[in-house]
């Protein structure tokens, strides 16, 4: 059986509600994983979910912790969830560099997937930072150097620009999006498959002895639309995306 690893893609909301002279405060919790996570496990991928307030202290700090692992998943989790767990913000101790695990895991034969997010490649106001991480080495599109979100209220379709066997018993055009990171493609690193406004939408690459994919917008609302996550041929791209990622 097939088994992935997918880190982020959660988030807490703290709300101030204010009524004249009284306030109050609510919190919320909320996770985005459920149509990805669902839509693998009920066609026999074995799923490992880590939401984001978790992994700093739960995501693999080892290469054989990754290696149990057909392929890994980051899904709006920035680098510094990965990078500054509480024995390094808190306590001052050494611990690997996790950004560095991954580089190697791929170059040794694992398969990667950056989706995109608002703590994904770039990311809102540039905090995400994974240019500057050992992950920019196994993307297989370059990253800006400044907040790199696209919002596009009015929806846009993405377009195929290149057969590939992800796109294998798919044959209709993607639904619409709402937004996107903007990445620049290269074809020393990977090649680009779809196109979102002209920029990468998804894009692969071999790195060393494993591969790597990048799919620039959400998985989930709010970027990926509803029309989306209930596609008929949702369920197939990610299982066609981990097919190709895992096949040797």
């Amino acid at each position: 059986m097939t088994k992935i690893l997918i880190a982020g893609e959660s988030w807490t909301s703290h709300t101030i509600h204010i009524k004249g002279f009284d306030t109050f405060t609510t919190s919320k919790y909320e996770e985005g994983v459920k149509w990805f996570k669902e839509g693998l496990e009920k066609n026999g991928v074995e799923v490992d979910y880590i939401p984001n307030h978790l992994a700093p202290e739960k995501f693999p700090v080892t290469l054989e912790e990754l290696k149990k692992y057909d392929v890994v998943f980051l899904s709006d989790i920035g680098s510094n969830t990965l990078l500054l767990p509480d024995q390094v913000f808190a306590k001052g101790m050494k611990v690997p560099n996790r950004c560095e695990l991954l580089k190697e895991y791929v170059n040794e034969g694992g398969a990667f997937v950056m989706i995109g997010g608002y703590m994904s490649f770039t990311g809102v106001d540039a905090k995400t930072r994974y240019g500057e991480t050992a992950v920019k080495d196994i993307l297989p599109v370059k990253l800006l150097d400044k907040d790199d979100r696209q919002e596009l209220p009015q929806g846009v379709n993405p377009k195929k620009v290149k057969e590939h066997k992800i796109f294998k018993g798919i044959d209709e055009e993607f639904p619409y999006f709402l937004g996107y990171n903007k990445t620049i493609g290269c074809s020393e690193i990977g090649e680009i498959l779809a196109e979102i406004n002209g920029d990468p939408f998804i894009a692969a690459g071999n790195f060393g002895k494993g591969k790597s994919l990048a799919f620039t917008s959400d998985f989930a609302p709010h970027w990926g639309s509803m029309e989306f996550v209930e596609w008929k041929y949702y369920d197939k791209l990610w299982l066609n995306i981990i097919s190709w990622l895992t096949e040797k």
